[in-house]
Parts: C-alpha cells; structure tokens; sequence
C-alpha cells in the first residue's frame, strides 16, 4: 500500500461525517480515569487517546514502541546505550533524548496510577491491560513533573472483571516463541485474584561477526514477566488493591552502525578507519569486545491502592509505590573489531512515590483534593570507558525528593456549560554527584513551581463537547549527563532552570452521528527554558551539554473511529506540528525525533457465520514523517531520519462459544528498515537501528471457565 493510497483512504475516513447515516448506537463511550475520577471520554477537556486492551493484540501493539505508531503526533524511539527494552516517547516534540539519571523524561509513564521514574530496565509488559490512556499536552496539575509534552496511562484488568483462565502461544518468523497466562478467580468475602505471567523470546537480526562465540543475535530478545494483583473489599465503603510485579530480560544488543567516512576530520577517519571496518550490512556488527554484545534488565514493584467512601458526597484515593531497575548494556560505538570507543554501561534506579487525594462534590463544585510525594536515588557506571583507544572510568549519581499539594475544581453552570480550574504547588530537590577520571564532583539545586490549569467545556448535544483549555507544565532543571566539561570548567556541572509550558488548546469531540465517533484539537504551547541535549567528543571525553531554546509548537491532532457497518470499521488519525526554535549557538535548531506528519489507517471486517463464529481480518498502516536526530537541520550532519510507513495484518477465527481462538498475524508486512535515532558526535555518526523487522506468525489462545 502506498503512501498516496493511504493519504486517500484517510481523506475517506475525515469525510465521514458527510457519509454516515443515522443508525443504531452502534459505538459505546469508553469510560477513562485520565482526570483521577470515571468520566465519559468525551467530558475530558483534553486531547486524549484510548486504546483498548482487547484490541492491542490484533493491532500489533506489543510495547510502548508500538502505540507510539498509532497515536496523532506521537514518536516513541529506543535510543539508551543499546537496550532492546529501552522506550523514549516523544509527544508534541516533547521527550527525553538521552537515558541517564539526571535526564528527566517530558512525557510522564503511568502504571495503575504509580509514576515509572526510568523506562530503561522496565519495559512494561503489555498483555493483561484493560486500555491505555494518552493525555498529550502539558499535565502539569494532575500529574505534575515531567509530564510537559503529556502522560500516559497503563492501567491493568482489575482481579475480578473476568473469572477464568486464558492461555496463549504465538510462533513465528526470527524464531518467535511466546507463552502466556491469565487467571482470574473470585473469592468470597468480596475478594478477588489475578495472575498474568509471560514468556517471549524472538530472534535477532544479524549477528556478530568477529565474535562466533556469542549465544545472542543482534537485536534478539528473551523476556519474562508477571504479576499478581490481589483485591479486597472488606464493606461497600472501602476498596484495597495489592499488586506485585517483576520482570527479567536479557538479549542482544540492539542493531546500530557507524558512519566515519561521512565526517574525514573526524578522530576515526583521521586514526585510518573507515565504513569498510563497519560491517557491510549495517544490521550486523563488527565488535571485538566480548562485553558489548548483550543487554540484561529486571524489576520489581509493589503498588498499593486504597479508595474509600469516606463520606457521603467524598472518598478518599492512596496509592502507594515501590519500585527498583536495573539494566545491563553498552555501546562499541566504532563498531569494528579494535577497542577504540566503547562504552560498556550498568544502571540502576529505585523510587518510592505515595499520592493521597480526596474526590468530591461540595454545593455543586466538583473537587480533587491531594498531595504527592516522590523519591528516587539512581546511578549510571560506565567502566571501563575506553575513549580514542584510552581506558577510564565514568559513573553519575543522583536523588531526587519532590513533594506536591494540589486541586481541582470543575462547577457545573448550566445550559450545558462546565467550568474547570487547577493549580498545583511543587518543590523539586536534586543532588548528584559525578566522576570523569579527576575525582568526585558534587552539585545539588531546589526549585518550586506553581503549575495552573483553567478549562470551558460545553455539551453541545447528546455525546458531542466542545471545550477550550489553558494549562501550564513543569519540569524541574537538569544536570548534565555527560559532564567531561569539567575537565576545562570545575564549575560547569551545574542544573538549569526550571522548564516551563504553557498551552492553548480547542477540542471537540464525541459522536456527531451515531456511527462515527471522533475528536479534534487545534493548541499552541510555548516553552521556556527548554534544555536540547547535544553530544560532542572533546580532546578530554565523551561530553553532553544542554542547549536552552524556548520553542512554539502549533498542531492539530484528528482521531476518527467510522462504523461504516456491523462487518465494516474505519479508525484514521492524523498529526502535524509546526515547531518554532529560537535562534541557539548561531543555529536555528529544530525539534529532534520530531515528525512534522503523523497518520495512521485501520479498516477493519468482521464476518459471523451462519453456523456460529466469527471471522476478523484488519490492516493496520502506521506513518511517520522525516525527523532529525538531533537539534540541527543542516543536512552536512547526517541526521536526518527518512520517513517510514509500517503495516500491520490480522487474521483470525473465534468459534460461536469463544473459548479459544486463531489468528495469523504479520508486523511491519513489507520489511520496513528505518532510522530510530542519529547523533553525530564530531567524530562519528551514531545510527540506531529499528528492531521490528517484518515478522509473520500464528497466535492461538483457549479460555476456560468462561
């Protein structure tokens, strides 16, 4: 299918309030928690996706990777020093270029209301969600820090909501063999269990040549996860929720190359080395260092919730986290087989968060009341750092404590109208510490903020709302990563100041008819004191620095969702951006991992039989526009990262009772090779490999207790 084919069917898709007829309700609102509270997805005054978790297998969806394919203006890379697991989302030009502790995330990562503080070492196991929430623009009242480009929710099935058991296999291409488990049992006294347990191990894509001796294939990947959620519901006032996960995985590293003939002033062309060391085909690797081939990571977590009816018009939400990664990776970035530049890596990060907050209705104002408390202590270890052929060692600490007090207010004005309002007080405390081979330097900053929110929505009929929002972000300064600057400047391992958002946004959204559903949103966010991160070799080391730039970024954002039929459906979304960069370091930068276009295709056909059963068969086309891996456009850097189109199929057969299923499924269907990152260091242009080359496959699953 090509791209005009596409840019067509969707043209279909946005016309289609002008083509469907009146019918039966044929769509049903989902109910979300994206405001802490149940709400209709519609009376949400934000731009928010859903996506189900029935429907993740169908389309393809495995990882936080692969929903960044399917939501408007949304990129979600891999780029931290080689990990498989690794998942860097990217919304509205917000995200996180680089993975070490003293970077901060711009798009906030939930899991059953507990904030994930690292992505590299929890790749979070998608196969037992009941949906996904996208909030994309600043969440600064809700949600606070690191949420200035948006937040995601992952909000697991609840023990009970389906008693039974399911399993599932899958077998496929680059040797894909899966297992999977879900119980869910009920209990009396009002208890309840679940059990989700998985195992998935797929091949690499090439191999390294110069070590014969290595068990892993590039980019191939084992993992194990599970967890147990336990629910107790000792009256009708009170609720308690305990869940304990853990997760291990171990690979190949994951598929990268090096471009040295590109830069001939460059410290490798100039040392005699060239793109014939690399190997030919970039999916393999030329490494000689034992210690850079595989990739390990593991985590565990205790999650407590509490929600209790504790008064007649109020109740009282806790939710208590525990959580600890650690991860195993590193980069050989020459990539041939002389120990010139490698950068074997360990990290670790373990945090603690609890957030109190009281849900009411006081006089006809509805009211979020809470406080939040948060505390993370990681450290990154880079040893030996061999750099232009000279051994070192690098290690970066840091703690984190950050407390909050915020509210919500939403009044109800009549004639359809609602008024809502929010701020939230927060006070961020870092203190790091560092080494780069001249001793240990240490650093430690405050900062506050008070982040606002203000909100019109008005119903403009029966499942249609219209709504204007103006809302703020936060996310405290950054120390540097890499700070070989030190080496020149004893005092440049210093945190910037707090970065700020604030957005202007209009929406609509619901059912215009009783057969589409769809949302639309127009905003403009301008940022301050935003830190771009732009790497460099120096005579003394690998070096980081943050480049400071206030940014405009305008865009419109459409999500469509067309019952053509009972058999026929249609979802369509389209993104695009228009970023604008002050002038920085005599260049005009630009948004980095930041596609101008985005735009997603899913027909979908159902078929019941006369006899009983059904069948399902759907495409799904995923469109991602250029983007530079770096904050230059200049075309002289070998950043840029071409488009990509991926396309997704699903088959599949379920017999009229339901207790099992079949379904033969492809990812990326035509083989798609891309880009997901660049960076060019001066020396060398860093590329990182996509990990998703196509795949075909069988997926069978049985059900008991049903």
């Amino acid at each position: 299918m090509r791209p005009s084919d596409c840019k067509r069917l969707l043209l279909v898709a946005l016309l289609a309030p002008v083509l469907a007829g009146a019918d039966e309700r044929l769509i049903e609102e989902v109910v979300v928690t994206a405001t802490k509270r149940e709400q209709g997805a519609y009376e949400v005054p934000a731009a928010l996706s859903v996506l189900q978790g029935h429907e993740l297998a169908e389309r393809g969806i495995g990882d936080l990777v692969d929903v960044g394919k399917f939501v408007p203006n949304m990129n979600v890379t891999t780029f931290a020093a080689g990990h498989t697991s690794s998942a860097n989302p990217f919304v509205r030009g917000i995200g996180m270029q680089d993975h070490l502790i003293t970077t901060d995330p711009g798009v906030s990562v939930y899991v059953d209301g507990i904030y994930l503080g690292r992505q590299v070492g929890q790749h979070w196991n998608l196969s037992n969600l009941e949906r996904i929430e996208v909030l994309r623009g600043p969440q600064g009242t809700l949600y606070g820090r690191n949420s200035i480009g948006g937040a995601i929710n992952l909000i697991p099935t609840p023990p009970g909501s389906d008693p039974g058991v399911k399993i599932g296999a899958a077998l496929g291409s680059r040797n894909r063999k899966d297992m999977q488990f879900l119980g869910d049992w009920t209990f009396a006294r009002a208890s309840a269990a679940s059990f989700s347990g998985s195992i998935k191990t797929r091949g690499g894509v090439g191999s390294f040549l110069n070590l014969p001796q290595v068990a892993e294939e590039v980019g191939s990947v084992e993992e194990y996860a599970g967890r147990l959620a336990l629910a107790f519901d000792p009256s009708d006032r009170l609720a308690i929720l305990i869940a304990l996960d853990a997760s291990r995985g171990r690979g190949g590293l994951n598929p990268y190359t090096t471009l040295i003939d590109q830069l001939p002033h460059g410290a490798l062309y100039q040392a005699g080395y060239r793109n014939a060391d690399i190997a030919a085909d970039p999916y393999d690797n030329n490494t000689g260092q034992l210690s850079q081939t595989s990739v390990g990571n593991s985590a565990e977590g205790l999650g407590l919730r509490i929600d209790w009816d504790s008064l007649p018009s109020a109740s009282l939400h806790l939710r208590l986290g525990l959580r600890r990664s650690e991860y195993q990776a590193g980069l050989d970035d020459d990539g041939f087989i002389n120990d010139f530049l490698s950068f074997p890596e360990e990290g670790k990060a373990d945090q603690e968060s609890i957030e109190a907050h009281l849900v009411g209705d006081w006089s006809g104002i509805e009211y979020i009341l809470g406080g939040y408390y948060f505390r993370e202590k990681g450290e990154n270890r880079q040893d030996p750092t061999v750099f232009l052929g000279l051994k070192s060692a690098f290690w970066l600490r840091q703690a984190v404590t950050s407390r909050a007090l915020f509210a919500h207010l939403t009044r109800d004005l009549g004639h359809g109208f609602s008024l809502s309002g929010g701020l939230r007080f927060t006070q961020d405390q870092k203190r790091a510490k560092t080494d780069v081979g001249i001793g240990e330097v240490g650093a430690e900053r405050t900062w506050q903020e008070t982040s606002w929110e203000i909100s019109l929505r008005r119903a403009l009929r029966e499942r249609v709302t219209a709504y204007a929002s103006l809302q703020s972000g936060y996310q405290s300064g950054q120390f540097p990563a890499r700070p070989y600057c030190l080496f020149t400047n004893q005092n440049c391992f210093a945190a910037g100041d707090n970065i700020t958002a604030v957005n202007y946004e209009l929406g609509i959204k619901g059912q215009p008819w009783e057969t589409l559903e769809m949302s639309l949103a127009l905003f403009r966010t301008k940022y301050e004191q935003l830190p771009y991160q732009v790497s460099s070799t120096t005579k003394d080391g690998f070096n980081t620095v943050n480049v400071v730039v206030s940014q405009v970024t305008k865009g419109v954002e459409w999500e469509g969702y067309w019952r053509v039929s009972e058999a026929f459906l249609l979802r369509a979304t389209l993104g695009y951006l228009e970023v604008e960069i002050d002038r920085a370091l005599d260049v005009r930068p630009v948004a980095p991992l930041t596609p101008e276009l985005t735009y997603s295709i899913s027909p979908e056909f159902r078929y019941g039989f006369e006899g009983g059963g059904e069948m399902v068969a759907r495409l799904d086309y995923s469109f991602r526009g250029h983007t530079w891996g770096e904050p230059s456009s200049d075309p002289g850097r070998f950043t840029r990262i071409d488009e990509r189109a991926l396309i997704n199929a699903h088959f599949g057969y379920a017999p009229e009772e339901g207790n099992w299923s079949i379904a033969f499924y492809a990812r990326n269907l035509l083989d798609e090779r891309y880009d997901h990152a660049r960076l060019n260091t001066g020396d060398y242009v860093l590329r990182i490999l996509s990990n998703d080359v196509s795949e075909f496959g069988l997926r069978i699953e049985r059900f008991f207790g049903k």
